[in-house]
């Protein structure tokens, strides 16, 4: 075996990165990890940690609302101070990334900070110095990307938001995926007067139809202005904010424009071009079920492979990586390819969505019949808190086998709500198993097993 200065020498200390170094050291591998800016990677530093916290903070705003027809008084209007969340926000990533720091250091990995680039399939280039390694890990993640169009250069993009100097008291979201949706909630929820603008009929393509539409209408109720089917044709800076010119014709004055408008490989100076690394047609990283690339020596995993960008998933990818290339497995049996199905997520959106399994539509494509049981409700709280605010919960059933392919809410907690739900639907349990099921009373969650009559076939 040639002499490398490490067994495994990892570029990026994201989920995915971190996972695989410890994990690769507690087999006794010798690892490096090289990153040249933040420990924890999209997730703690600009990504679900921040973006659940400011979440949090928007959600206190129906709260006090919410309070009056509980016998509340709250003597004055409550008042939000963007720059303590902001401030008390870098405080916590400054926690979790010691954090990280720390995991890393209790392994003996080695942890070096820089940009390093590939040079040849066994060596990469940091600091100007040469390191060898048996196997280098490309786990960069993604980078946010904003199409170009006059003034595009005035919007900021989902790594830039949460750091805002003064609070945009006019907001205005471009994009219809899932960190344009909650973006939108968010400032919505904290005060700003917001818009999303967004090419397509409809956002959060991918998800399922009617929970789409139960969104949109809950969203509006709760005042996002949503406009659909326009783009922005240009934007210029006036003396009082923002003009923002839609293909529409219609115009708006905003203080910030956050550009939500996908996230892109970060690929670039890795040096992996000039070794021949093959890409998707999408320029994410092409692997195999080992996570090997074209050059079987470079690994990849997490948001750079184009799979689905959750940090749940660049970690069970790390494991994974780990037992194929790491662990002697007893009786030399490899590991068998990990399960994308069936993946549970959640949008922090006001009111949240949490979703496992397959949407209505991808389930009629799949089985011959299907049955669909949902309940739209007014949540027991807003009995009193006069909020017109509704929770939508829904079940896919293949008509056949009775297993439960599909689980779907929108409403209050949805995502700790489905985390359960995903265990039943991985299981393959059926919906009698889910008839069978004694509900907890009063909670929004038993709908899940009291829904009994069919909504449509």
């Amino acid at each position: 075996m040639a002499n490398y200065d490490y067994d495994l020498f990892v570029i990026g200390a994201g989920s995915g990165g971190v996972r695989a170094a410890r994990t690769a050291a507690a087999t006794g591998a010798r690892v490096a990890v090289a990153e040249d800016r933040y420990l924890g990677g999209t997730c703690v530093n600009v990504g679900c940690v921040p973006k659940k916290l400011y979440s949090y903070a928007a959600h206190f705003h129906d709260a006090f609302e919410d309070s009056a027809g509980f016998g509340w008084t709250i003597p004055q209007a409550p008042t939000f101070d963007w720059a303590t969340l902001r401030d008390n926000k870098i405080e916590e990533i400054k926690r979790l990334n010691g954090i990280y720091s720390r995991l890393l250091d209790g392994v003996g990995v080695t942890l070096i900070n820089g940009r390093a680039k590939v040079v040849d399939a066994n060596a990469v280039e940091i600091n100007g110095d040469r390191v060898t390694a048996e196997k280098i890990l490309v786990a960069v993640g993604g980078w946010p990307w904003t199409p170009e169009f006059e003034g595009s250069e005035h919007t900021i993009n989902s790594n830039q938001v949460f750091d805002l100097d003064s609070f945009p008291k006019r907001f205005l979201v471009l994009g219809g995926g899932y960190i344009a949706v909650e973006f939108a909630s968010i400032f919505n929820g904290l005060g700003a007067d917001t818009s999303l603008i967004y090419r397509g009929e409809l956002f959060l393509r991918g998800f399922d139809r009617e929970v789409r539409e139960f969104t949109r209408d809950e969203m509006v109720k709760k005042g996002v202005d949503l406009h659909f089917k326009t783009n922005i044709e240009r934007i210029r800076k006036v003396e009082s904010g923002l003009e923002v010119t839609l293909t529409s014709g219609e115009q708006f004055e905003v203080d910030a424009v956050l550009a939500a408008t996908g996230r892109r490989p970060h690929l670039e100076g890795l040096g992996l071009e000039a070794l021949g690394v093959e890409l998707n047609t999408d320029g994410t990283l092409k692997v195999n079920e080992r996570y090997e690339s074209s050059v079987p020596s470079i690994l990849g995993l997490g948001d750079v492979t184009g799979g689905p960008e959750l940090t749940p998933v660049a970690l069970a990818e790390a494991m994974h990586l780990v037992q194929h290339h790491f662990t002697q497995n007893e009786g030399g049996k490899t590991p068998a390819p990990l399960d994308y199905q069936n993946i549970a997520t959640a949008v922090f959106c006001h009111p949240n969505i949490g979703t496992v399994g397959l949407s209505e539509e991808e389930a009629r494509e799949r089985f011959e019949a299907v049955r669909i049981y949902s309940a739209d409700f007014r949540p027991m709280k807003h009995t009193l808190s006069g909020s017109d605010e509704r929770c939508l919960m829904k079940l896919v059933v293949d008509d056949e086998s009775d297993r439960v392919v599909g689980a779907h809410m929108v409403g209050d907690d949805a995502g700790e709500t489905i985390q359960g739900i995903a265990i039943a639907v991985r299981a393959r349990l059926t919906k009698s198993d889910f008839d069978a099921t004694v509900g907890i009373h009063p909670t929004a969650a038993e709908e899940f097993v009291t829904m009994r009559s069919v909504t449509r076939r």
